[in-house]
This record gives structure tokens, sequence and C-alpha cells, in this order.
């Protein structure tokens, strides 16, 4: 699973264009929809980078979850995957992910998946309690 910050218009318009070029066999979920508790995942960290979930559990994070999600994706995605994995490229995935994370508000590009989910009504509340 490939979870990410639905709120970023930079974010999501990625995930767009991944789902679109690389096609991973993956679910993908904004971090405001997943459970994020049932992974061990903070809001926090989901919030500071991209996280790759794998099926037994593991979280990647950052420029590392786009190494596993290249190689999850196949064909002629694994190559690039592989190099992110490792040294020095690894280190400079790091560097290059940061720079754009810690900037991705001023980046262009939003989408949909910005929107949260509607608040409950207190009769849909009650309901859940009977």
């Amino acid at each position: 699973m490939l979870i990410y910050d639905g709120d970023c218009a930079f974010c999501a318009a990625s995930v767009t264009l991944i789902q679109q070029r690389i096609r991973p066999d993956c679910d993908v979920t904004p971090w405001q929809f997943a459970n994020l508790g049932s992974y061990g995942i903070t809001q926090r960290r989901a919030n500071y980078e991209v996280l790759w979930v794998t099926p037994v559990g593991t979280v990647h994070g950052g420029a590392q979850a786009i190494a596993k999600l290249l190689l999850n994706a196949g064909k002629g995605w694994t190559v690039p995957g592989v190099l992110l994995t490792l040294p020095p490229m690894r280190w400079l995935a790091h560097g290059v992910y940061r720079l754009i994370a810690n900037n991705r508000a001023a980046l262009p590009g939003g989408t949909a998946a910005c929107a949260l989910p509607p608040t409950r009504s207190q009769d849909e509340v009650d309901n859940d309690r009977l």
C-alpha cells in the first residue's frame, strides 16, 4: 500500500502520475483515509513522508518508499528501484526527496484528493450507539 498526504496538492498530483505511468500493483490511499494505527504509523510521520507498507506490515518512508513502489511495479521500473536502494544513489535520493518534501507547499498540482471526508451528523453518531 502507498500512503500519501491527500491534503498536499503536489503529492496528490504525483500519485496520479504514478498511477497513470508506473501502474504499481498496490492500494493507494491518502493518510487522511487510512487506518494509520493498524500499521503502527503516526499522523506526524504520514504527514512528513510518503509511506510504502508491505503485505507483512513493514513500513518504508520517503525515497525508500518510492524505491519499493518501483520494485513492486516491475518491468522497466525494477532497475531504478534497485538503484534507489544502493549507496550512493540512496543517499542522493534521500536528499532530493527531503528537498522536494520540505518545499511541497510551493509546488503546483491540486486534485480532488485534497478534500477531507465530510463530518458526520449527530443523527448518524446517535444511530451508531444503538
